[in-house]
């Protein structure tokens, strides 16, 4: 032998078999590993093209981001008895890094500042615009959900050419009331604000001339955890900063959220604070509770998941893959034990039903009462810009106990915005009254409402009340998409008259008949005047709201359908 080689000296070494370089076990098994090969080798070829869709099937309740981290304040976030003040300090550099990413292609990217509110410090919050057609100006563009092109005409008209105080056919070309033409510059009321000046007096869509070189002006959403995982302030980790600043703070929105809390729907706190950013002039604002994940921890005890519908999203059915949603739907609590399944099926069948199936079985998918205490608040509200405007404002709440939807609003900021007289059928105009940007899809010719499928058109159930055609947005996709399938089928169905018009009943009661608004808009203006001080431009948007109310008081008590 030589040194172990295994062969004789003068003979030559015979080669390893290939069989013998198998391991000796799988050689005992060698036809279960053969079956499991062509198993894999039939699923590449078979399937190969195929998309795995992952499906969360837990019907688990728990949140899977808890707050670990609550800091307290001596003074209470939403206390509408304090004078609130907020202060926010950032790099330069990085707000300038934010604006030319926000200035190219729309992105809202955060950034880290730290943040003293009511003289509690909170280091590395994040903050970030907020915001979609308010934004436009910052990118040279005027009324586009997202600061794109097109949309609303400078102004507030709808694209597609509606009048704002006259009997418009679609197509012509938008009157503003003041003698501007669509496209025209956009007239400003003290060199901030188009269409009606102030933000709160009732007359349309409001557009602020917001400036990088005024960053206590701008919208903001305030992050307290997005740089610091698990804390939270006072239990909110979201604080929304909504557009208008000193004489042009939104009224509006807040007195729709006093309202629609006091009927007893669901509603985001707000108050009103002095904004200071970097040093430079304060500049008051109105701040608002964020949705997001405690928010809908706060629904229903948090026995379900909430979805925030998005601006550019729709309501479309795109097949049978929860993931296709994620672009139109934002899922804010229960990620990781629920996923966008129970809105995609909702998606699919209102979009598949036929006008029977659709007033037969829509009790299986939504609750029917809260769905139309929701469409009666947005036209007692003159909301022309609910879940079925171009903004898509509107949550979906799925009770994981009853397996239905609710839809709850939000963005509140274009309410009071239509005619006083507008009556519990007629779609909500934009812009003092302006047919074409109703909030149930427009005006057809003939003056009669829009009230065609999805959001961008088509779909089951097409004739309205007064036997409109349908139609697929404002002019045919030049501008912003109105209309929602399930609020136009809601509305057009005889099957839910009954109970939408007793709601509106019980509601106009809440919201007007008994005073509620005159009330509640006489306590707002008494809080906006303390932070703000002494200003004209705020007593004259107090004065147009307060009018906007009385007429709309005023104006129902008129209507029989309302009074009974």
């Amino acid at each position: 032998m030589d040194g172990g080689s295994g062969t004789e000296p003068g003979r030559a070494a015979r080669p390893v078999r290939l069989r013998d370089r198998v391991p000796v076990r799988l050689r005992h098994h060698w036809k279960p590993a053969a079956a499991l090969g062509v198993g894999l080798a039939a699923v590449v070829v078979f399937l190969g093209d195929a998309r795995v869709s992952p499906y969360v099937t837990s019907a688990s309740r728990a949140e899977g981001n808890p707050v670990t981290d609550d800091v307290a304040g001596a003074v209470g976030l939403y206390d509408p008895s304090a004078a609130h003040a907020i202060q926010l300090t950032y790099e330069q550099s990085d707000f300038d890094k934010m604006m030319a990413a926000f200035e190219k292609d729309g992105t809202k990217d955060y950034i880290k500042a730290d943040l003293v509110i009511d003289g509690v410090s909170l280091n590395d919050v994040g903050i970030r615009l907020k915001g979609n057609s308010t934004l436009s100006s910052l990118r040279g563009t005027r009324g586009a959900p997202g600061g794109g092109g097109g949309g609303f005409p400078p102004g507030g008209g709808a694209a597609g050419g509606a009048k704002t105080g006259g009997d418009a056919k679609a197509g012509d070309p938008a009157k503003t009331g003041s003698g501007g033409r669509a496209g025209d510059p956009a007239k400003t009321e003290g060199g901030r604000a188009s269409q009606g000046g102030g933000a709160g007096m009732g007359g349309g869509m409001t557009q602020y001339d917001l400036s990088a070189a005024k960053p206590e002006e701008l919208p903001w959403l305030v992050r307290i955890d997005e740089y610091v995982e698990g804390r939270a302030y006072q239990g909110e980790r979201e604080i929304s900063l909504r557009p208008g600043s000193d004489g042009q703070v939104p009224l509006n929105e807040a007195l729709s959220l006093a309202l629609t809390a006091k009927s007893g729907q669901k509603a985001e706190r707000y108050g009103f604070t002095r904004l200071t950013v970097n040093n430079r002039p304060a500049a008051t604002r109105l701040m608002v509770e964020s949705p997001g994940t405690d928010y809908a921890e706060d629904v229903a005890q948090g026995n379900g998941v909430l979805y925030k519908a998005k601006a550019d999203g729709s309501f479309d059915y795109q097949g049978d893959d929860p993931t296709d949603y994620e672009d139109s739907f934002k899922q804010l609590n229960k990620v990781g034990s629920q996923d966008l399944e129970p809105v995609m099926k909702l998606i699919k069948w209102a979009n598949k039903a036929s006008d029977a199936e659709f007033a037969r079985d829509l009790h299986r998918y939504v609750d029917i009462s809260s769905f139309a205490r929701y469409v009666a608040s947005q036209n007692l509200l003159l909301n022309f810009d609910d879940m079925a405007g171009p903004g898509k404002n509107y949550l979906l709440w799925y009770a994981l106990d009853t397996k239905k939807f609710s839809v709850l609003g939000w963005d509140y900021n274009m309410t009071f915005s239509g005619e006083a007289s507008t009556g519990p059928d007629d779609s909500v105009g934009m812009g003092g009254g302006m047919p074409g940007g109703g909030a149930d899809g427009g005006e057809a010719e003939g003056g009669g409402p829009v009230v065609g499928g999805g959001q961008d058109g088509g779909g089951p159930g097409a004739a309205g009340r007064n036997g409109a055609a349908p139609a697929s947005g404002t002019d045919g996709g030049a501008g912003p998409r109105s209309g929602h399938l399930l609020k136009t089928r809601f509305l057009a169905s005889d099957a839910f008259d009954a109970v939408y018009h007793s709601a509106y009943r019980a509601l106009y009661e809440k919201f007007y008949a008994s005073g509620a608004a005159a009330q509640e808009l006489k306590s707002i203006a008494v809080r906006a005047r303390a932070a703000v001080g002494t200003s004209q431009e705020l007593d004259s948007a107090v004065t147009r709201l307060t009018k906007t109310v009385t007429d709309r008081k005023a104006a129902l008590a008129e209507d029989a359908e309302v009074t009974g």
